[in-house]
């Protein structure tokens, strides 16, 4: 399984379970959220407390998420290591997500 997913009464919280969000798995992954949320109209929290890395690939696929769930419900990020929030900052997407730094101060702002 690529994800772990914990579904909560008003968010569903998205665990990879991989290290590296790259080219290799960015497609795979997506399938499976997009499969996970399909039309629920929760939150999504995207944890990233395993991951240690990720690509462009792995960017354009959080936006096309973040594109997906547009009139669903809030998403957010959260737990991401000093290396992928500084990518973030670098391609501006600090501005795009909503970045948390764990996942109760996701949940206590979202999963409300």
């Amino acid at each position: 399984m690529i994800i772990n997913t914990e579904r909560l009464p008003h968010a569903n919280i998205l665990t990879p379970a991989v290290r590296r969000l790259d080219a290799s798995v960015a497609a795979t992954f997506k399938a499976s959220v997009t499969e996970e949320i399909g039309d629920d109209r929760k939150a999504l929290i995207v944890d990233f407390s395993k991951v240690d890395f990720i690509d462009s690939s792995g960017l354009g696929m959080l936006v096309s998420l973040f594109k997906l769930m547009n009139g669903k419900g809030d998403m957010a990020l959260c737990s991401l290591n000093p290396g992928i929030m500084n990518m973030f900052t670098l391609t501006r997407m600090d501005r795009i997500f909503r970045i948390y730094p764990d996942k109760s101060s996701a949940l206590a702002q979202l999963g409300q």
